[in-house]
């Protein structure tokens, strides 16, 4: 009777909360300061959108229930009512007002949100439940836009640091948690909101691990420390396949791990003759080099070898079925010879030394893979060192700039390849809200006045033919070097269950007790 007494407070215990292991850091909990997939999955859980997305990404009512163009430069949005924030207040128009004008203005931010609120010109409140927005042009991915972009509250944010955000005093939300800690670099503690519209979670208490080494969260979740975990190690996934106490999760994702080149500069940094003196002029900034580069990785190798074929190559910045992708497109196929023929053919007969930097807590097998490239292209003739770092530094020092190639990551949280063109590959420009993650500054006139022709192309499916040309444009120019999608793995005890997500996140309302 006492061991059956003890297994029911166990149950009834872990019934009430959940422990989950995250693979990437959480920089801050400000849902305007970093536009990076760790912050936004945990950010969720207190803070809500106008537009909420499914798992497969597709535009579903969050706290706009409706929105409809009222004309070419017009939208309106008819907000949720009876919304609460967690301190009580109400939730209104005048807080999203707050919201979308004070993306752009966060100081320091290492990739800002401004992308997704620049085509809006103005905001009005018809009534307390009503918007209407405007903007500069036409712009009918607008909604898709506002899918990525928390609203918080006016009364406890307006004159907010993203420090009063980390420590709590600001982070209240209307979401399905409160915020009761912040641990940087540690852990994430939250409390269910009960008063949430979208109805009662699984869990009273939900705790999120900032467990960035795999074997550690592996071991956690082998040792019951934690109840499931995010990006499930690629070196362990056998292991964890056929442990019958497990389950597993699995889609792909449209998470696309890339090489970022600096392109601009008639000097980078990083960039060497063979013997490692300085070079005086940037051979990235000629087309045949960084076509080389491309030429020289064998992606097939890195997905079967490196992500043990957790991964699919990619050629551009979307996988094939997503709006605005091309057909035309497929991964580089690797050739050495002609590498080292458009060196030769660029002026680098015996090619030069460059440096990769990458993060190493961050990405699925991100230094295996940045090890990986630098062994290919110095095959090819690059010699090519690597320097890995925490992710909280590398994302700081990539955004000054100093870098000069970059091994790097991006969903587009919109789910379609305006989300990826615009901030990755869009001429630096603060006012529009472009190049805000294009680390290597490339410019391309071309692709910018196709991809301007596209953001304000009312018809879906022309729109779609646009944003395909101009990724064309940029993938012929190797603006950036596409490598492979990850897939999305979450592990779990075998009396949960998830499901999984192609924008990679994961919410600890979405892990239910299996038959519950």
């Amino acid at each position: 009777m006492v061991l059956c007494g003890a297994a029911a407070a166990s149950a009834a215990l872990f019934a009430q909360s959940i422990t989950i292991g995250l693979s990437g850091d959480i920089t801050a909990f400000d849902p305007h300061y970093h536009n990076v997939g760790p912050n936004n999955s945990a950010a969720a859980h207190v803070f809500e959108r106008l537009v909420a997305m499914d798992e497969q990404q597709r535009l579903k009512p969050g706290l706009a229930l409706s929105w409809k163009p009222v004309d070419d430069l017009n939208w309106e949005f008819k907000l949720r009512k009876g919304v609460k924030w967690h301190d009580g207040s109400d939730f209104t128009a005048d807080d999203v007002i707050f919201s979308l004008d004070r993306v752009p203005k966060v100081p320091n931010s290492p990739s800002s949100f401004s992308t997704y609120v620049r085509p809006i010109k103005a905001i009005r409140a018809v009534d307390a439940h009503t918007l209407v927005m405007t903007t500069e042009k036409p712009h009918p991915l607008l909604p898709n836009d506002l899918s990525t972009v928390y609203i918080v509250s006016k009364k406890a944010a307006a004159s907010a640091s993203t420090d009063d955000f980390n420590s709590g005093k600001a982070a209240i939300g209307t979401g399905p948690y409160k915020l009761v800690r912040f641990a940087k670099g540690d852990r994430l503690e939250l409390a269910r909101n009960d008063a949430w519209w979208g109805g009662k979670t699984p869990w009273e208490k939900a705790t999120l691990r900032i467990l960035t080494n795999d074997p550690a969260r592996v071991a956690a979740l082998l040792s019951g420390d934690i109840q499931a975990l995010e990006n499930a190690p690629t070196a362990d996934m056998a292991r964890l396949k056929n442990d019958k106490n497990l389950s597993l999760a699995r889609v792909g994702s449209n998470r696309l791990i890339y090489l970022h080149l600096d392109s601009n500069r008639d000097v980078s940094p990083f960039v060497t003759d063979k013997q490692g003196k300085p070079l005086t002029k940037n051979p990235l900034k000629d087309a045949r080099v960084r076509k080389a580069i491309s030429l020289a990785l064998n992606r097939d190798a890195i997905v079967s070898r490196v992500m043990e074929g957790e991964a699919v190559a990619a050629g551009q910045p979307l996988p094939d079925g997503y709006p605005g992708t091309s057909k035309n497109l497929k991964p580089d196929k690797f050739d050495t010879a002609q590498a080292k023929k458009l060196l030769a053919e660029a002026g680098y007969p015996d090619g030069f030394g460059i440096t990769i930097h990458a993060p190493n807590n961050r990405y699925v097998n991100d230094e295996q893979i940045a090890q990986a490239v630098a062994q290919m292209l110095s095959r090819a003739g690059i010699a090519t060192k690597v320097d890995a770092m925490p992710s909280s530094v590398y994302f700081t020092r990539a955004t000054k700039l100093e870098f000069s190639l970059m091994l790097l990551g991006w969903s587009a949280g919109s789910g379609e390849m305006s989300d990826s063109l615009r901030p990755l590959l869009g001429t630096f420009d603060a006012k529009k809200g472009w190049g805000n993650a294009n680390r290597g500054r490339y410019s391309n006139s071309k692709f910018d006045a196709m991809l301007e022709d596209a953001l304000v192309t009312i018809n879906d499916a022309k729109r779609e033919a646009l944003l395909a040309r101009a990724t064309e444009i940029a993938m012929a120019d190797q603006g950036i070097i596409p490598l492979h999608f990850q897939m999305n793995v979450w592990a779990m005890k075998k009396n949960l269950s998830y499901s999984p997500r192609t924008d990679e996140y994961t919410f600890a309302w979405m892990f239910k007790p299996v038959g519950k």
